[in-house]
């Protein structure tokens, strides 16, 4: 296999398992939000364009504005299972995401005691 149909490979491998955690609508649209990516309506990458490793990271960074660590942690099994250059993206993503700060939970509305 070529170096650039591996990389497809990957790409679409992380974007149909999005469509299966997010729902294809937010995942696709997502996906298509990468700059060099062209992806079909199945999830499949189609063309790539420009450094792969970089599409691997635009991805990714994509995902991670929406769930954080939830989407690292999803990828992670994945992503070790493809080159050693994937490696680097793996610990660029893991340091990128332990900086994000998870959201928090919105203050709760007082409750009125007593009895009318």
């Amino acid at each position: 296999m070529q170096p650039n149909t591996d990389y497809k490979k990957l790409l679409t491998d992380v974007i149909q398992k999005q469509m299966i955690i997010l729902g294809p609508t937010i995942a696709l649209a997502k996906a298509r939000n990468v700059k060099g990516l062209t992806v079909a309506d199945d999830g499949s990458v189609v063309n790539i364009e420009g450094q792969p490793q970089e599409l691997i990271q635009g991805l990714i960074d994509q995902f991670v504005q929406l769930s954080g660590l939830i989407v690292k942690k999803t990828m992670e099994p994945l992503l070790s299972a493809y080159p050693d250059g994937v490696a680097n993206t793996i610990e660029k993503v893991a340091e990128a995401t332990a900086q994000v700060v998870p959201p928090t939970t919105p203050p709760v509305a007082p409750t009125t005691g007593g009895t009318q």
